[in-house]
């Protein structure tokens, strides 16, 4: 049971350390590898949802490590 929180607890990690760095800030940050423009991946309507879809990443990844993180303090 150890092993799987603990690699809970990596996969949780790495997916906040993901999606945090892929969020365009207001300047655009390393968000902007998916092009110059926002639009010329997702379109101009779906930029909004490519931010909802990593903030939701984001907070579920965070729940997850947090979760896995008490389960192990715990043992």
């Amino acid at each position: 049971m150890q092993t799987l929180f603990s690699v809970l607890l990596l996969i949780s990690a790495l997916g906040v350390i993901v999606s945090v760095l892929f969020q365009e800030g207001e300047e655009g940050g390393l968000g902007a590898i998916g092009g110059s423009a926002p639009e010329s991946l997702f379109g101009s309507n779906r930029s909004t949802g490519k931010q909802a879809m990593l903030q939701r990443a984001t907070v579920i990844s965070a729940v997850v490590f947090i979760i896995s993180t008490l389960v192990l303090a715990a043992r």
